[in-house]
């Protein structure tokens, strides 16, 4: 349906223009919009972007940082950007009508997959809007009697960036470190609370090692204190079983590119029962119950709506999948070398979140040389950064392990012949890579390198 909607409208287009132009049109609008980058370049003999030249598009094994939209989501979406367009807050036409009936469709698909209520389901721009809406909403809301907010130190750039925001308004934050399996310790989060504790916010998996969180301890001790719990659970969202009801979380931030669906939207849900009250971060039409003004991105949300009702039929067949695929990538590996780390618990994780540390390999040479793997060192959001991940230091990880991690990220789409590509040329540059390590050459000798006294010079 997808593909034959934009033949239509794209075979109308280009016959209009090639009748008042003899100008060469390409058919994909990938291959058109391409030329726009003037540091793209296409050819026979590979690509070349940034100065990097591959010999193809590199497979992708970068799932926490976005997924690639499901054809079927995409199918749901397409009638709302080119003949439903009306704004669904217009409630005098049918236009109108039909995508204010698309909003509402979106929102109980969404509130089913964590079982929650429609009408707590609240529409953002994403993920991080949701937290900084959670954080700065909640506390502001009840800045006069509530000071304090505990989190960990391994949450998400922007759960980490909102505290700090409060700590410059007078706020107090306690950022609690985790074990070394990237969990938090129950006993020494009950410690932290105060009797001016406003919010416990704490992410129920992992963006960069994919550990999931004790969600109905940590729950269990925010109703015992009366205090809201706030999570991120934008990589749980379709990938494990959620409930808010058994998790007791009061607010949770929700992305849609994160499970198969359109980057630009994302959902906020807020408890009805008991109510939890936020000060809006957006002031304009009142939309979203005045939490959250602005018209609404009706193609987004339906393709929110349409990827977690295919998550929620499909989860279970998803993570088994993923899971087989993860163990044959770790399998494969480290059948072929040796002082290969995987970071984070192994009993509490995400199937297809798998972050290894390579022992004696320099990280940023690995990543260059797995040109043909899209593959990350740590959040997208930090990535640009050459400083070890914060993440793993949290965990305790050394430093020059932290550097060395790679994060593998498989998916509904992913398939055995990329990860058996993916094990072929991780194995090949660790191996190269180390064979100019003058340090894998002294542990291969015996000799034990953390004991040496380094001299400087």
């Amino acid at each position: 349906m997808a593909s034959k909607l934009l033949a239509s409208t794209l075979r109308r287009t280009l016959t209009k223009a090639t009748a008042s132009s003899t100008t060469t049109h390409h058919l994909s609008t990938a291959v058109t919009a391409a030329p726009a980058f003037d540091s793209f370049e296409d050819d026979q003999n590979g690509i070349t972007m940034k100065g990097v030249k591959i010999a193809g598009r590199p497979l992708y094994l970068d799932m926490q940082a976005t997924t690639p939209v499901d054809p079927r989501v995409l199918d749901a979406m397409l009638p709302f950007l080119l003949s439903r367009y009306g704004n669904a807050h217009s409630r005098t036409h049918l236009f109108g009508w039909e995508s204010d009936l698309a909003v509402e469709t979106a929102r109980s698909q969404i509130s089913e997959l964590i079982g929650a209520s429609p009408k707590e389901i609240i529409f953002t721009s994403g993920a991080t809007e949701s937290n900084n809406i959670s954080i700065k909403g909640v506390m502001h809301f009840y800045k006069d009697k509530k000071r304090h907010v505990i989190t960990t130190q391994t949450e998400h750039k922007c759960v980490l960036d909102s505290c700090r925001h409060l700590q410059q308004e007078g706020f107090e934050i306690t950022y609690l470190p985790v074990r070394s399996d990237g969990i938090v310790d129950l006993d020494e989060l009950r410690a932290a609370i105060r009797p001016d504790t406003g919010l416990i916010s704490v992410m129920a998996v992992n963006n960069e090692i994919g550990v999931i969180q004790p969600m109905e301890e940590i729950g269990e001790i925010c109703k015992e204190f009366k205090i809201p719990f706030h999570t991120d659970a934008a990589q749980a969202l379709g990938k494990i079983p959620i409930d808010v009801e058994k998790w007791n979380v009061s607010l949770m931030s929700l992305s849609g590119h994160k499970i198969y669906g359109p980057k630009g939207i994302g959902a906020l849900y807020m408890r009805r029962r008991p109510r939890i009250r936020v000060e809006p971060l957006i002031n304009g039409g009142g939309q979203e119950r005045g939490i959250r003004s602005g018209t609404l991105a009706t193609p987004l949300i339906v393709g929110f709506g349409s990827a977690c009702e295919i998550a929620k039929k499909e989860m279970d067949y998803d993570h088994k999948r993923v899971m087989a695929l993860t163990d044959r990538l770790l399998n494969g590996i480290r059948e072929k070398i040796d002082g290969v780390v995987i970071n984070g618990s192994m009993e509490r994780r995400y199937a297809g979140n798998l972050n290894l540390s390579f022992a004696y390999v320099e990280g940023e040479s690995l990543l260059m040389g797995l040109k043909e793997v899209a593959v990350s060192s740590g959040s997208a959001c930090t990535s640009a950064s050459l400083e070890p991940s914060y993440v793993l230091r949290a965990l305790g990880v050394d430093e020059d392990m932290a550097h060395t991690s790679i994060r593998f990220g498989v998916g509904r789409f992913t398939t055995e012949a990329e990860i058996d590509r993916a094990i072929e040329l991780t194995v090949n540059q660790v191996v190269k890579l180390r064979e100019m390590s003058p340090l894998y050459e002294m542990v291969k000798e015996g000799i034990d390198i953390k004991q040496i006294q380094w001299s400087q010079h």
